[in-house]
This record gives C-alpha cells, sequence and structure tokens, in this order.
C-alpha cells in the first residue's frame, strides 16, 4: 500500500474536492488487521494511519456515522458556510467514506474527492453510486504532496473528520498546511475541523454524542491520553474493535499554524456554534481566509472575539460609563489601601507598582497593549520619560487618549495606535517593556497574544500585565455568567500564564497575588454607580446600566468565592 499523509475520518465520512484523477473505482489492497506492533503507545507516525483503516475497519465507517443521522444533526452548517464565501469549487482532501462529498455534489457545489487511503476511497465511489447515483472524481494523494496530485484551484479546502489529527509531525503539518493554502485561489477558504482536545487533555473525555457519532451501537471512546497521543478505540455490535493513534491537537495551537502559513484571518466555531464555552463542544471546526487585506483594513481581520470588545468599547454609554466611573484615566482594578477608597486612586497605585518592578528611563521603549484611555503611558511618559506606543481596538478610547495627551503636553513621547494584540503591527524586537493591564481576557487566543509580545520583546525585555483570570481551582460552571457577558469561550488563569510563558523560554516569571483586591475594586465600581445612578443615567441607557450592575455583582462573588483571582505578573524574557 502506498503510504501517505491522511484524508481520512475519525468520526465520519468527510466531503468533497479537487481536480486530478480518474472516474474508475480505485482498487484496494486488502489487510485483514490492524498491526500496531508490540506496544501501540509508540505508535507515533503519520504514515502509520495506512495501516489502521484496514477494509474491515472501513467496511463498518458507516455503521459508525449513520449518514440519515449525520445529515440531520450537521444541518445546512457548512453549505451555507461555503456559500455565504461565494464557494463554487471544493476540494476535499480527507473524503473518507463520502459522506461530504455527495452532499456537496447534491448543494451543486463543483465537487472533487481526495484520500489517502485507497480503502477509503473505494468506499465513497461505492457510496457515491448507491446515494443519488454520482460518480465521485476522485484522487488517491498525500497532502505533503497535494499540488503534485491535483492540479488547479479551488475556492475552498475542506479537511473535515478529524483527520488533521493523523499527523503527528509539526513538520508534517506545516506542510500540509501550505500545500492546502498553495491549492486555493487568492481568496479562497480552508475549513478544518479536530476533536476538542483541550477539554480531553485538561478535564478527561466526555460525549454529548449528539453531532459527530450518531450511529446508536457504537462506542468511540479514548483508550489512552497523553500530549502527544490520543489512542481511541472504536467498539462495533458484533464485539469487534478498531484502534487509531491520533496526535491531540491544541485549539490555540492548530490556529497558530493555520495563520502561519499565511492564512490571515481565522475563525473557530464548537459544535457548529460561533459562541461556546472551551470545554462544552465534542469538536472544533476552524474557517481560515486566504484573502489578504492591506493595513488601512487591517480591523477586518480582527477575530470575533476582538470585534466583539472592539464595538463594546466603542459604543457611547461604555465610553461614558468608564470615563465618568474610573475617572477617564486608569480603567483597570485598582490596588487599595482600605475598601472605601477613591477608585482613580487606587487605580492609579496598581500603575505605580508595575512601574516600580521595571527599568525606566528616557531610553526605554515602552509598548502598552490594551492602553485605554492611555493613563498608563502618561504616568510613565512623564515620570521616566519613556517614549509608549499604545495599541487599542477601540477608536473611540484612542481618540480620547490623542486628546489627553496632547492636553498634558505629552504627544511627542506617546503614540496611539489602532490596532488588535492579536496581531501586533510592529517589528521584532523593538520593545524594551511590554506593558498590558487587564486586557487579555478580551483576546480568543492569549497565546497568540503570548507570541506576539515575545516577538517584538527585546532580548532580556521586560513583561509586565495584570489580568483577570480564572483561579487554578475554580469552578468552571460558576464562571459562566461572567464569560458569557464577555462573550468569551474562556478566561486565562495563573497556571495557564506561567505554563506558556515558560513554552515561550522566559528567564523568569514573578506572580504577585492580589486576589482580594478585584472584590474590592468590582465592590467599589458598583457602590459608586448606584450612589451616583440618577447622575449617570443622563449619559448611559438603562440597557447597559441595568446589566452591567449584575454583571459587577458576579465579579464580585466570583472573586469572594475563589472562583476569580488577579495579580501583577511581571516576566523577564
Amino acid at each position: 500500500m502506498n503510504k501517505s499523509t491522511p484524508g481520512v475520518t475519525d468520526s465520519r465520512p468527510a466531503s468533497g474536492a479537487g481536480v486530478a484523477g480518474g472516474q474508475a473505482e480505485p482498487a484496494i489492497e486488502a489487510h485483514p488487521a490492524q498491526a500496531f506492533g508490540d506496544d501501540p503507545l509508540l505508535v507515533r507516525d503519520t504514515d502509520h494511519y495506512t495501516d489502521e483503516y484496514v477494509t474491515g475497519f472501513v467496511e463498518k465507517w458507516d455503521e459508525l456515522i449513520d449518514w440519515k443521522k449525520r445529515y440531520e444533526s450537521e444541518g445546512r452548517f457548512f453549505v451555507d458556510l461555503l456559500k455565504s464565501h461565494g464557494v463554487k469549487s471544493v476540494l476535499d482532501v480527507a473524503t473518507g467514506t463520502g459522506f461530504h462529498s455527495v452532499r456537496l455534489i447534491e448543494e451543486g457545489f463543483d465537487t472533487v474527492s481526495v484520500d489517502g487511503s485507497p480503502e477509503m476511497l473505494a468506499k465513497a465511489f461505492e457510496n457515491g453510486k448507491n446515494y443519488g447515483g454520482h460518480i465521485l472524481r476522485v484522487v488517491h494523494a498525500d497532502w505533503r504532496w497535494l499540488n503534485r496530485d491535483v492540479h488547479g484551484e479551488f475556492d475552498a479546502v475542506i479537511c473535515l473528520g478529524n483527520s488533521f489529527t493523523h499527523l503527528f509531525s509539526e513538520r508534517d503539518r506545516r506542510k500540509a498546511l501550505a500545500e492546502f493554502y498553495a491549492v486555493l485561489k487568492h481568496d479562497g477558504i480552508l475549513i478544518l475541523d479536530q476533536r476538542n482536545y483541550d477539554a480531553i487533555l485538561d478535564s478527561g473525555f466526555t460525549s454529548k454524542h449528539a453531532y459527530y457519532y450518531c450511529g446508536e451501537e457504537v462506542k468511540a471512546e479514548p483508550e489512552y491520553v497523553d500530549e502527544g497521543l490520543a489512542r481511541f478505540r472504536y467498539s462495533f455490535p458484533d464485539q469487534s474493535q478498531y484502534h487509531l493513534n491520533m496526535y491531540p491537537l491544541r485549539k490555540d495551537y492548530v490556529r497558530r499554524l493555520v495563520r502561519e502559513v499565511g492564512f490571515q484571518r481565522v475563525e473557530t466555531y464548537g459544535d457548529f456554534q460561533d459562541a461556546f464555552s472551551a470545554d462544552e463542544p465534542d469538536f472544533l471546526i476552524h474557517l481560515a481566509e486566504k484573502s489578504y487585506v492591506e493595513a488601512k483594513d487591517e480591523r477586518l481581520t480582527y477575530s470575533t472575539t476582538v470585534n466583539t470588545a472592539r464595538d463594546y468599547y466603542n459604543s457611547q454609554d461604555a465610553d461614558s460609563f468608564y470615563h465618568s466611573v474610573w475617572g477617564g484615566e486608569d480603567i483597570h482594578v485598582g490596588l487599595y489601601d482600605h475598601a472605601d477608597e477613591d477608585i482613580a486612586t487606587a487605580s492609579r497605585r496598581t500603575v505605580e507598582r508595575m512601574a516600580s518592578k521595571l527599568e525606566l528611563g528616557p531610553n526605554v521603549r515602552v509598548l502598552d497593549i490594551g492602553s485605554g484611555y492611555g493613563g498608563a503611558a502618561r504616568y510613565l511618559a512623564k515620570v521616566y520619560g519613556c517614549r509608549v506606543s499604545c495599541l487599542n481596538l477601540s477608536e473611540v478610547e484612542n481618540e480620547r487618549n490623542r486628546a489627553l495627551n496632547t492636553e498634558q503636553g505629552l504627544a511627542d513621547l506617546i503614540d496611539v495606535v489602532d490596532g488588535s494584540f492579536e496581531d501586533l503591527p510592529f517589528e521584532d524586537n523593538h520593545f524594551d517593556v511590554v506593558w498590558s493591564q487587564d486586557a487579555m481576557l478580551h483576546s480568543g487566543d492569549r497565546i497568540r497574544v503570548l507570541q506576539e509580545v515575545d516577538r517584538v520583546l527585546k532580548p532580556r525585555g521586560e513583561f509586565v500585565f495584570t489580568d483577570p483570570m480564572a483561579s487554578d481551582t475554580c469552578d468552571k460552571i460558576a464562571l459562566r455568567p461572567i464569560l458569557d457577558r464577555l462573550h468569551l469561550e474562556s478566561m486565562g488563569s495563573p497556571e495557564f500564564y506561567r505554563r506558556e510563558l515558560n513554552r515561550l523560554g522566559m528567564r523568569s516569571i514573578e506572580f504577585d497575588d492580589h486576589t482580594d483586591q478585584l472584590a474590592i475594586h468590582y465592590g467599589r465600581v458598583l457602590a459608586e454607580t448606584e450612589r451616583r445612578e440618577a447622575e449617570i443615567a443622563r449619559r448611559v441607557s438603562s440597557d447597559y446600566l441595568t446589566p452591567m450592575k449584575v454583571g459587577l455583582r458576579h465579579w464580585i462573588d466570583g472573586g469572594k468565592a475563589g472562583d476569580l483571582t488577579w495579580g501583577i505578573f511581571h516576566v523577564r524574557a
């Protein structure tokens, strides 16, 4: 058998694709049994998957899927997603037994079907004839050399059924993504799905069995999982069992690889929903756009989460509320000497405490990501003479920032840039210090933010930040009201930041835990809001103010219950 990179499904038959390849039914070479050797847990090789999809397993694949129920559970999600992007031609690089190939052909898409398994392609070809009399255009191809065997360009490449998980080396993953990118038209899209391995690795395996495994009497569950292997067991009613060894891809890792290959905008759905909690979905679906957007239109490349935050902070209600209640300078969590202290005084104390940890002076270049109204930047410029770049997504806040800089005579030391911290518009090794206060929670890809910070930070530079976080031992269900209000799927945690900063090779990571200040701060904001409500209501609508007060109480309760934490991180590169 020709051993090649997968285009095979783990959870269901995938969809159709491409160009080359004849219309004759492909020949298959029978394999009587799977062979994993003496220790199956040591089998972590991309090419081995072709020995896993033996004929007996492939023949039972549709029993696992149940096409009719799969059709009902999935609905028109992929069809509508493709049509919304103007797609007409599709290259399905993970055809499996043909479910999506047949579906897309019936919906009028010019579809070509690719797979690395001859057994799967033969079954797909047979299914195409049995389900509607369709003759699939099939191509047996290795993803790593896809453009060698598939000719032409497509509006979309789809890689469904958890197939990308068969690639065990990063080199193979990068090469496959580069091949997908190359076969797309200039404005094409990639749709790639995966199991929610983050939930499996961090919280254990659960499955609603609602979308991806529709067969009633078939069990698919992990037999063994570590950071480098997910070994799944498939049990059928006749007592037969088969296994697949797969690489447990974390969501943000996949998103990063897709971006690094060249895709500009990446959106992620959970079980066909665009809003979801990190642990909820069984599967994640990534939509990546190839089209290039010039810098002047860079807001079009913002993620959904960042755009949600941008729209919120650009609203007149939010601007009026934060400028009024926080005092218009430091709209961040404060450090309080006593529970009734003025919010602005406590918020400025946080800035002073963070600055005291750094080596600052006139020759130091600082980047403040999520700079709000620029209070920290003005403090650093005024007290230490630093040159500061403020990066912030809200144009409304940025205009107020610029006006305050001019008013205080600091415009020559402070630049204000519209942008997202998920794609910093600065050169590598550019800043001595990166600073951030209570902003990174608004990212849907915090690993990406940390990678961008690492990229623009000079060797031996410093990174200081605060962020409202989930505690390392939090009750995740208790966080749901906060996450829902912020339209977030998760929050960071001290352990998360330590782990990811260590992976980036930071020299030292210090965390000053000030969790007690979180409940105090939000309590002060709520008290001030209620005390001045009649005055504030003249500038802020009740539609904003009422849920704001409910949200503030959630923050207070979460802080007191120990589900939330907050403090100052000081990191040396």
